[in-house]
């Protein structure tokens, strides 16, 4: 079962998950991150990195972000891979203000 980056991501886009990953699983969108689900590995890393508390395993995400499990499916298939880190947007939807 895959991890599921959730609606606490959108304005933060803080990458040390995707750095984490051991698969290049993550994707870029324009504010926000998903989890390409057919490469997602299980393992744990990322789900320790995220300052947001913004990604589950598929399971366990909370009922009010069910719709985000179809959105990393979906929007996985169509957003570049990224890998590395990248200067967090931390814009004003964010729940961090510093790193």
């Amino acid at each position: 079962m895959a991890y599921v980056v959730t609606e606490p991501c959108v304005g933060c886009k803080i990458t040390y998950c995707a750095a984490a990953c051991p698969v290049e699983a993550f994707r870029e969108g324009n504010d926000y991150l998903v989890i390409d689900p057919d490469i997602c590995i299980n393992c744990n890393d990322c789900l320790r990195e995220c300052p947001v508390n913004a990604i589950f395993p598929e399971d366990e995400v909370p009922v009010i972000w069910k719709d985000w499990i179809v959105l990393n499916k979906k929007e996985s298939r169509m957003l570049p891979m990224i890998n590395d880190l990248k200067k967090p947007l931390l814009d004003k939807h964010c729940n961090i203000k510093e790193l």
